[in-house]
């Protein structure tokens, strides 16, 4: 995908701006507990202080290290003191099964009821320009968390014991590797199972309606994280601020991005001129496959084109 291809909208954002604001009274999120896997650091960490300036009651951040989790936990803490917000620091590994159902029934435990889930965790490994000499074992423990574990998560999310009849859910799905990413030459495997979930969550989407759960995937950007840092030389690029996409969390947990329910997105195209292009709102509504994980080239077939009539 060429950089020419993300200019869906006029405006190409690399920072947050106002429509997607937290502090926009139409985006709170009072009231609603929000959990973030990969919460500890990062745009996980990002995402936690928009939720968090959007007045969400409680924020549970969830991680494999305790250490980390713990201390972005009393920065939170520090930074939205005087705030009705509760920020809850949780060890969990999401391609573990066991370590996925206690984080679930810890917060049945403690009568926490999740209205927003982001997905944000993931597996990156391995990485090298030849797949086939890759190691099976290494390749499907990306599928396993990336694929797998947010599965897994999202299954417990949908059937949570506190959730009220008939009460609608917001799931986000941050997905950078689903489509490839300067500077990502060597991540064919993590592209491979990020799209992967992409297209399933897709999928999920088309058999829930929007009332039910608001699914919306979108890749965050380019951003110099943690991880990109130990890879790539910060001068390689013009990075796009953190702010950015964990605003736009935000807002696609909010009803003003419910008309792009299970579609995938990126964070850069402005919210606003999106809603008003007639031909990208005529797509939308024509082309089932417009925005989604699919083959590029090729009608949509359906079910009636087989059968003898």
């Amino acid at each position: 995908m060429s950089l020419d291809s993300l200019n869906v909208t006029r405006t190409h954002h690399h920072d947050t701006y106002p429509a997607i604001s937290p502090i926009k009274p139409s985006l709170s999120q009072a009231g609603r507990a929000v959990l973030i896997t990969g919460g500890g650091g990062g745009i996980g960490f990002e995402i936690a202080r928009s939720f968090a300036k959007a007045s969400a009651s409680k924020i549970v951040i969830v991680g494999r290290r305790g250490a980390v989790l713990d201390a972005a936990a009393i920065k939170l803490r520090e930074e939205f003191k005087g705030t009705t917000t509760e920020f809850i620091a949780r060890q969990g590994d999401i391609g573990d099964d066991a370590s996925i159902s206690s984080l679930w029934d810890f917060l049945n435990s403690q009568n926490i009821f999740i209205r927003v889930l982001v997905l944000n965790a993931a597996h990156f490994y391995p990485l090298g320009p030849d797949t086939l000499k890759m190691d099976k074992r290494e390749l499907m423990e990306g599928f396993n968390v990336n694929v797998g574990g947010n599965f897994l998560m999202t299954v417990n999310f949908v059937n949570q014991p506190l959730r009220p009849a008939g009460q609608q859910l917001n799931l986000i799905n941050v997905s950078t590797g689903s489509i490839h990413m300067i500077p990502a030459p060597n991540q064919t495997p993590y592209a491979a199972n990020k799209s992967a979930f992409t297209a399933l969550i897709g999928r999920i989407a088309d058999e829930h309606p929007v009332e039910d759960i608001q699914i919306i995937s979108y890749n965050p950007g380019a951003l110099y994280s943690e991880g990109v840092a130990k890879v790539v030389d910060e001068n390689i690029l013009k990075w796009d601020k953190m702010e950015l996409p964990a605003d736009y969390a935000v807002w696609a947990a909010s009803p003003e991005a419910s008309w792009l329910h299970g579609r995938f997105l990126w964070a850069h195209w402005d919210v606003d001129e999106l809603k008003a292009d007639k031909d990208f709102l005529k797509r939308l509504d024509s082309e089932k496959g417009f925005l989604r994980v699919a083959v590029q080239g090729s009608r949509e077939l359906s079910l009636e084109a087989f059968l003898n009539k």
